[in-house]
């Protein structure tokens, strides 16, 4: 090994000290990583544990590194600074701690059966600057990748459950499922904390845009209670006024239904039984809302205008159906009184074979009750008729 010359060792030791400074800069501030703090504070599970335990190894080879680029550069600074010019002994061993390997890094003892008679017991490895600091720049960007990586997933935890979170905090846990939406959001924050690299964007998006979106809906749910609540009596004449409509329907329905039974042949139609005069009962005897029971006396009102709502929908969907069989039949009425006028513009309406297909649908329609699907063949078959007889008129 060339021996340094001392304006050479004195540019190397600067050189170094520069470097030794930035790398102090750098690891206090890795130090501080929120990844890192996160790791320590947190002890990872899952995922995050595999992936922690080789780079933990790295950072700590890291540190144990830099203690000893301390070691030797401070041995070569008291060195230099024993003589404004150094002897050449001096100038060799700055020369070794400088770019050579003087730093004991470890002792392994060699098996019995690999040692020679007169030789070593043990193996020694030194370091020295140079692949010291190569080390350390090979380990650095792995250990920071890892810390970047669990600081972005539990960054964007916190900060897509921050408005879910600040919610809730305003409004308490005054329902089950607010409670249960808190539960939601503890559980993601601990799995962030604890298994952050287990978790992916995707899965982070949907399931804080999920717990907003139930927040939202319980928060309105809330916001309508309270509503209630407010002007009771006005809650309550609404329900009946729904109640009304529930038992007008009913009546309709029935209505249809009976005239449907006298003009049309067709299979038992629905007839669900009018749950009005039970329902308004049950109103009755709801209780009013009083204090911390407010709430619970809302919700049961709410619940109540849900069956209401069913009721309804189910006595709707009978009167539908039963009122679609009187327009197919009113349609069939029309479609046959618009062939007859185009069989009397063709000129073919006192034809034999025209006059009896009209007869037969038209007895078929008047007939009490009547057969829709009879009805619709022979409207088909008058069609029919019309158009071959105008066609060979043609």
């Amino acid at each position: 090994m060339t021996v340094l010359t001392v304006a050479e060792i004195d540019t190397e030791l600067a050189a170094r000290g520069r470097e030794l400074d930035a790398i102090t800069a750098t690891l206090l501030e890795l130090d501080k990583h929120p990844g890192l703090t996160l790791l320590r504070g947190y002890p990872p599970t899952g995922v995050t544990a595999e992936r922690w335990r080789p780079v933990r190894r790295l950072l700590d080879l890291m540190w144990e590194d830099f203690g000893r680029l301390q070691t030797i550069l401070e041995q070569a600074r008291v060195l230099r600074a024993r003589h404004t010019t150094p002897t050449d002994a001096e100038r060799v061993e700055l020369t070794r701690l400088l770019r050579d390997r003087p730093h004991e890094l470890s002792r392994v003892p060699i098996p019995m059966a690999e040692r020679s008679l007169t030789g070593p017991s043990e193996k020694v490895l030194f370091v020295g600057i140079a692949d010291t600091l190569h080390r350390m720049r090979t380990s650095f960007p792995v250990i920071a990748e890892l810390l970047d990586a669990v600081d972005a997933v539990n960054s964007r935890v916190l900060s897509g459950l921050a408005p879910v979170q600040a919610q809730l905090d305003r409004l308490g846990g005054a329902s089950p499922e607010l409670r249960a939406i808190a539960a939601a959001v503890t559980d993601l924050v601990a799995r962030s904390a604890t298994d952050p690299l287990a978790l992916t964007v995707p899965e982070i998006d949907s399931r804080t845009s999920e717990l907003a979106d139930r927040l939202r809906r319980e928060s309105d749910a809330l916001v309508r209670l309270r509503a209630m609540t407010a002007d009771w009596d006005a809650s309550l004449a609404e329900t009946r006024a729904r109640l009304a409509d529930l038992r007008a329907v009913h009546e309709r329905a029935a209505t249809v239904r009976a005239e449907v039974e006298r003009k049309i042949i067709t299979a038992p139609l629905p007839a669900h039984g009018d749950p009005s005069a039970a329902l308004a009962a049950e109103l009755d005897a709801l209780p009013r809302p009083d204090g911390e029971s407010a709430l619970t006396a809302a919700r049961a009102l709410l619940e109540f205008r849900l069956r209401v709502a069913a009721a309804l929908d189910t006595a709707a969907t009978d009167e539908q159906l039963a009122r679609g069989l009187l327009d197919r039949r009113a349609e069939l009425r029309g479609r046959l009184v618009a062939y007859q006028a185009k069989a009397a513009r063709l000129g073919v309406s006192e034809d034999q074979d025209v006059l009896s297909s009209n007869r037969i649908a038209t007895g078929l329609l008047s007939r009490l009750p009547c057969d829709l699907a009879a009805v619709t063949r022979a409207v088909a078959d008058y069609q029919q008729i019309i158009a071959e007889k105008a066609g060979r008129r043609a």
